[in-house]
């Protein structure tokens, strides 16, 4: 028979998985963060290349270079991308001829840049979208600024040079070509694979370390956490096999993360519909800062006034499902089926208290022009595959050990202020520093400034007092614990 669990095993593991957390993100994020490119009004220095055939046709009869361009007027990206076409442009002038579609107000813009990308073989995935003949830039960043003036520089020369077959001299196109200089850099990665789906291509990188962050915080969340917990504890209480435990736990975070997988979906689709309002970004930011407000109060004074948790009606039903499941006299496919009931009504229960990092995230990938399609897919593959993978480490712990930790109020109050901080960090970036969204190290500050948050609200409380209740609760912060002390194999999720 196993002993129970010293509470502090759980600190432990927290703090280490906060210093692993932050030293990954020291170290990758500088590596991987290169900002986007500024525009630069420089005239004469790029040398023009020989036109190649997917962007010939930007060429027309009469001499002149078209570019189409699509944007949003809620998207960073978009507004960076119209400032360095604007340089572009002036630089170009009067050959190069950039054409600018708004797609989030104008149904009919929106409507000829999915046909445009369609018709190129591509998915319309996101703004800004920059397309010269047949060839497709999604995104702004350095890689996308370089390729877009080396093919706009080579179809000016053939229109100076006169020779529309691209046949012209070197030389002569590197004394004709009145182009913008930017300096060269390696192109970077945009890829990423995501199981199931593949490889996505993604617009900018930004999106990528936010998904990742947003999704690493969520997967902490204190309800879920709790809910797991209890499942487990009930399943290990009554002498259940790993293989029981291993069938019961897979089948519950299976379930629950598909459910939660759809409701992002749908609040992203509720944000694309409202992408129009050009105070999306605001909207989004208010609301972020409003819960992110919540759940510090949490740290301060748990489940006092206004707290999006689990709602304390909802807790026995939770117990009563967890005392079906742990019946070891049942068959194991009807242990499962309840299991699958239980977690489809334990998801919706969460939604009030995991409802806001999908709320935020979506409006984060809104600002930055991404699209429904692949490039969403992708990401929101990569959120899932990390808020579920690091419930999936913390089961396969009970498994291993068939033994789960206690999840105190202490546990669900340091969880909610670091959500919390994060939140209101990005509410606040969101509002007034959107240009820290733009790029990872923007990101970078941004994860400092939260987790600085977090520690000067820790040095409050302990300067000022002690902050309500030190956690001798053992379920969500309720103050209320399981109606049942375990008394075999593991730990409770409930009171000790």
């Amino acid at each position: 028979m196993h002993g129970v669990l010293d509470p502090g095993w759980l600190d432990r593991r927290l703090r280490l998985l906060l210093l692993i957390a932050v030293a990954l993100t020291l170290v990758v994020v500088p590596v991987l963060g290169a900002g986007p490119a500024v525009a630069t009004d420089d005239a004469d220095t790029v040398t023009a290349q020989p036109v190649a055939d997917d962007i010939a046709s930007a060429l027309g009869d009469d001499g002149r270079v078209e570019l189409l361009y699509f944007g949003s007027i809620t998207c960073p990206f978009c507004q960076r991308m119209e400032a360095y076409l604007e340089g572009l442009e002036a630089s170009y002038a009067p050959t190069l001829d950039v054409v600018k579609h708004e797609v989030s107000r104008d149904t009919g813009a929106r409507d000829r840049w999915e046909a445009e990308l369609l018709t190129r073989g591509h998915q319309p995935a996101g703004v800004p979208t920059t397309i010269l003949g047949d060839r497709v830039w999604i995104g702004f960043d350095d890689r996308v600024a370089v390729e877009v003036t080396d093919a706009v520089a080579s179809l000016v020369a053939v229109a100076s040079s006169g020779e529309p077959d691209g046949d012209d001299d070197p030389a002569e196109a590197e004394t004709t070509a009145d182009a913008t200089r930017v300096d060269p850099v390696e192109p970077d990665e945009t890829t990423i694979s995501i199981p199931v789906i593949g490889e996505v291509e993604l617009a900018g990188r930004s999106a990528i370390g936010i998904t990742a962050l947003i999704a690493f915080v969520d997967g902490f969340n204190p309800c879920s956490l709790w809910v797991l917990a209890i499942l487990l504890a009930m399943v290990l209480n009554a002498g259940a096999t790993r293989a029981r435990v291993m069938a019961v736990g897979v089948t519950f975070l299976t379930v629950t993360g598909l459910i939660y997988g759809a409701f992002i979906v749908g609040v992203f689709t509720v944000v694309d519909l409202l992408a129009g309002i050009a105070v999306i970004g605001w909207v989004v930011g208010t609301i972020a800062l409003l819960i992110g407000a919540v759940n510090i109060k949490d740290y301060f004074a748990y489940k006092q006034g206004l707290s999006f948790t689990i709602p304390d009606r909802y807790k026995p039903r939770i117990y009563r499902g967890g005392r079906a499941i742990r019946d070891h006299e049942r068959p194991l496919p009807a242990v499962l089926a309840t299991t699958v009931v239980l977690a489809a009504g334990v998801a919706v229960i969460e939604l009030p208290c995991t409802m806001g990092f999908p709320v935020i995230w979506t409006g984060l990938l809104q600002t930055m022009g991404v699209a429904r399609g692949t490039e969403f897919a992708g990401l929101l593959g990569l959120y899932l595959l990390i808020y579920v993978g690091l419930e999936l480490v913390l089961f396969s712990i009970v498994v291993v050990t068939m033994q789960v930790a206690r999840l105190e109020e202490k546990h669900g109050r340091a969880l909610k202020l670091v959500g919390g901080s994060l939140m209101v960090v990005l509410g606040v970036a969101m509002i007034w520093f959107q240009n820290l969204l733009d790029d990872l190290t923007g990101l970078l500050i941004l994860t400092l400034a939260a987790v600085g948050l977090a520690l000067l609200l820790v040095l409050i409380n302990r300067v000022f007092g002690a902050s309500g209740g030190d956690g001798g609760h053992g379920d969500d912060g309720s103050g209320r614990g399981q109606p049942e002390t375990p008394t075999s194999r593991s730990a409770s999720s409930g009171r000790g």
